[in-house]
Parts: structure tokens; sequence; C-alpha cells
């Protein structure tokens, strides 16, 4: 009986790629060639593996939904929220606490907004999770980053054409005030915005798979939370019919020990960790 193997591509965005000169586009106001905001190396030759595993196998897979990071540009965690308690610039990978901000090391440009600043800070070290990190402005609405890499966008082009069927695309990140790492629901949820709560819907569709198969950028932040999300609202005894495909994802530089904890904590939960090739296996079995 053919099986419902669901693949989700968590965030495979220009932005997030270490693309060649060759794969960007050219800016027609400066003649220039776009460059990748936050490039996570690997990346490219993840997509394309993956590209790859979507055209060789697309008879087996029943069902795609991709997710874009989708931000504005003043957003909480980009340079454009921030200043340094003197009045300069924040770099981008500057992490911000409460507690700096309450010492006056970083405030809001926009004044007005420190205490909403400081109750999504002091909420997000309630968490846990992650702190405060100030990324490059990156995956800005209507931006050629902002879009999905241009073979997996063909792949799944193919697979829509073939199938009579749509890749379902799910927008995350637009709310300027929370990350948005993963998929399922904000770091910080805003109660007023239910884009930012928990995706039941999206939940739903992955939960009823048979097998729900996991790629994307980047390992260490948004295919691990959304990852973390899904186990945690799965019922109890089901993690073993997801997998992570280990060669289709990689982590941002820098954070390569949070990619090895994810990848052996998400193992010991029953979670599968194989390569495309192994993958490309069961989706020719499932055609």
């Amino acid at each position: 009986m053919k099986k419902n193997i669901h693949l989700l591509l968590i965030d495979p965005q220009n932005d997030f790629c270490d693309l060649p000169a060759d794969w960007c586009a050219t800016d027609p106001l400066t003649g220039q060639p776009a460059a990748p905001a936050l490039p996570v190396a690997g990346a490219h030759a993840d997509l394309l593996r993956l590209a790859g595993l979507i055209a060789q196998g697309a008879g087996g897979i029943t069902a795609m939904t991709v997710t874009l990071d989708s931000h504005h540009r003043f957003h909480i965690a980009h340079p454009t929220f921030w200043q340094q308690g003197a009045g300069g610039a924040v770099a981008p990978f500057t992490a911000i606490t409460a507690a700096a901000v309450r010492r006056g090391d970083f405030l809001p440009r926009d004044a007005a907004l420190l205490p909403k600043a400081l109750a999504y800070l002091d909420a997000l070290a309630r968490g846990g999770r992650y702190t405060l990190m100030v990324w490059p402005v990156h995956c800005e609405i209507g931006s050629w980053g902002h879009n999905i890499h241009p073979a997996v966008k063909a792949a799944c082009n193919a697979w829509e054409d073939s199938r009579l069927a749509v890749v379902q695309k799910i927008s995350k990140g637009s709310n300027p005030f929370t990350e948005h790492y993963s998929a399922l629901q904000a770091e910080v949820p805003d109660a007023s915005d239910p884009a930012t709560q928990l995706n039941t819907a999206l939940l739903a569709s992955l939960v009823s798979a048979d097998l729900l198969v996991i790629a994307g950028e980047a390992s260490s932040h948004c295919v691990r939370a959304t990852t973390e999300h899904i186990v945690e609202n799965l019922p109890a005894g089901q993690a073993g019919k997801m997998v992570l495909l280990t060669d289709c994802m990689s982590p941002v530089g820098g954070f390569e020990a949070q990619h090895t904890a994810f990848l052996q904590d998400m193992a010991g939960r029953g979670v599968a960790l194989r390569t495309s090739a192994e993958m490309l296996a069961t989706l020719l079995d499932n055609s």
C-alpha cells in the first residue's frame, strides 16, 4: 500500500545559501550581483541534493510543504531596530539580553519601543531556548533573497505539474516584534497575532503523514526549532515516523555544536537520521 510521505522543506531560500556568483541575480539599479544576506556554508550543495531527491523520487512523495522565512526590514532581530547606548550602529551577529538593555548597552532606535523590547527579551529568557541574535537583514519580503533556491523551486514545480497538486507554502516571521525560527510557532507568541501562535493546521497536516521527511536550512536554528516543536506535539511513540535528511541541512557558522546536539537529541527521541540517497530508495519503493 502506498504510504503518505510528506516532505517538509525548511526555508530553502537564496539568502541562506552560499550560492556561486553565477547563481545570483543582478540588481538592475546598481548593476551589481545580489549577494545572499546570511549564507550558510554547504547550503547550496545541500539544496542541490534535495532538488535531485525530489526530481528522482517525485512519484513516491505524497505531499510537500515549504516554509519561508518572511521578514520586514524593520525587525527586532535586525540591525535596523537597535542602536548602541552611545548611538552607534549594532553589528550583525550581536547577542542582546534584557540585562544589556537595562545597563544601557543597547537601545531600540525608537525610544518608545523600549518597554516592548524589554518585555520581549524577558519572555525570551524565560523560554530558555535562544538569546536574541541581531542577524543581517535577511529574507526581506519581496526581495531576491526571499525567493526559493532555483533548483529546489524547479523540482517543486515539476512535482506540482506531474501530480496536479500544490506545494504548500508557509510564511513565518512577518511580525516585527518576535523571532520566528520554528514554522509552527514564534519564539514568543503574540496573543493579538494568530500568525505567531501554534499553527494547528500545519501541525495536523504534518502529523497525519505516515513518514515525515525534513530538510532545509539552517539545522542550528529553523530546522532545529521546527523539528523540536513537531516532536513536542506528536502523540507519544510517533517520533519514529520522522526523518531528518542529514546531508540536506547545515548549521549557521559558529553554531556547529548546536547542530550536533540537535541531531543527537532527535536520534535519542527516536527520529531517524538518513541521507538523501537512503531516502531515495524509500521514495522509489513508494512510487
